[in-house]
């Protein structure tokens, strides 16, 4: 069983910065893809970024394409998501996930973190 918590989330201005951090537990997700997502009040869960099991390839949303920077460490079992430019409407609870299928299927990501807030003020 994979847990994953979250952490590196808070309150930031408009054009700051931020690095989430995600460090799994229980077995190494060094095979597994890996994902962000994130849910804000009033709307459905989005997919904000997923790397690949080595981290040579990576995906993002179009709403944090230059953004945001999703980068894994697989020695220390732990994903990051460097987000830069922070907009108001990034304010969200960011959440991790591991899937064992491919990265891309935003559907197949079965293990979950608890989420960390991210809140960016205008």
């Amino acid at each position: 069983q994979v847990q994953l918590v979250e952490s590196g989330g808070g309150l930031v201005q408009a054009g700051g910065s931020l690095r989430l951090s995600c460090a799994a537990s229980g077995r190494t997700v060094s095979s597994y893809g890996m994902g962000w997502f994130r849910l804000a009040p009033g709307k459905e869960r989005e997919f904000a970024a997923a790397i690949n099991w080595s981290g040579g390839s990576t995906y993002y949303a179009d709403s944090v394409k230059g953004r945001f920077t999703i980068s894994r460490d697989n020695a220390k079992n732990t994903v990051y998501l460097q987000m830069s430019s922070l907009k108001p409407e990034d304010t969200a609870v960011y959440y991790c996930a591991a899937t064992r299928g491919y990265y891309t299927n935003h559907h197949g990501y079965g293990y979950w973190g608890q989420g960390t807030q991210v809140t960016v003020s205008s």
